[in-house]
């Protein structure tokens, strides 16, 4: 059953199969905020390697605007993971089963907000540095809301990491396990990889791209109403929680 599925997606008794699929969906949802975002504002608001390293070239140049930018977009993802470990944390201690649902349903609101600051925008003027905040505001709650429900083992917007992970384990893959033992006669380790990791990684990777085609082409032709969808989404994966039990279990 859809409810029964969606209630899974969102339950306090989490499983791997609900981690993965709610992991993948949240990857593309990362993905299209992230590559709308760059078409609306002119940066990318999913991680923060380029910001730190883009803070300090602006630093030398003397762009003290940018760095100042730079600086507020770092603290608001900062803030953004703190407040969905707050969010969890709370849900955790109440018995509350909206854990996950409570920083899903944030993230939907302040999408729509980041449609409706855009919209004004073309009224009131730039407002870029509202914007990105908003946006690294939003990717932060979402990254530690995953991280923390998933044990760390997916991460959202943080594709580095799962590149990485993704060349260990091809390493792993390839590697010739020719000799069985040492020179000492002592028995070789075998190198094995994790074919399960690999292929979550792969998934998670390609999840994320696909989702920046979407979002790309999304704001390309509709302009910042495309966050609707993505908000309508994201409140779809919410809903199950807040969904009644049904008669009899």
């Amino acid at each position: 059953m859809p409810v029964d599925y969606l209630r899974s997606l969102t339950a306090v008794e989490r499983s791997r199969r609900a981690n993965v699929h709610l992991g993948v969906s949240l990857c593309f949802i990362a993905g299209a905020v992230n590559a709308g975002g760059f078409l609306a504002i002119g940066a990318y608001t999913s991680h923060m390697t380029g910001v730190v390293s883009s803070m300090a070239d602006e630093l030398v140049l003397g762009r003290w605007t940018l760095v100042t930018l730079g600086l507020a977009s770092l603290l608001s993802f900062i803030v953004g993971a703190a407040v969905s470990a707050i969010l969890i944390n709370m849900a955790r201690r109440q018995r509350s089963r909206h854990e996950v649902a409570l920083p899903l349903m944030l993230e939907a609101g302040l999408l729509l907000a980041f449609g409706l600051l855009g919209a004004a925008q073309q009224w009131v003027g730039s407002v870029l540095l509202p914007t990105a905040m908003l946006l690294c505001f939003i990717m932060g709650l979402q990254n530690a809301m995953i991280t923390k429900v998933s044990q760390a083992e997916i991460r959202t917007t943080h594709v580095t990491s799962l590149v990485t992970d993704i060349g260990i384990e091809l390493g792993k893959l390839l590697y010739w396990n020719r000799t069985p033992t040492h020179a000492d006669g002592a028995t070789a380790p075998r190198i094995q990889a994790n074919r399960a990791r690999l292929r979550l990684h792969t998934t998670l990777v390609g999840s994320f791209f696909l989702g920046g085609l979407v979002g790309a082409l999304g704001f390309k032709h509709a302009g910042y109403v495309s966050t609707v969808p993505l908000a309508i989404a994201l409140g779809v994966l919410a809903s199950g929680t807040f969904m009644p039990e049904r008669a009899g279990r």
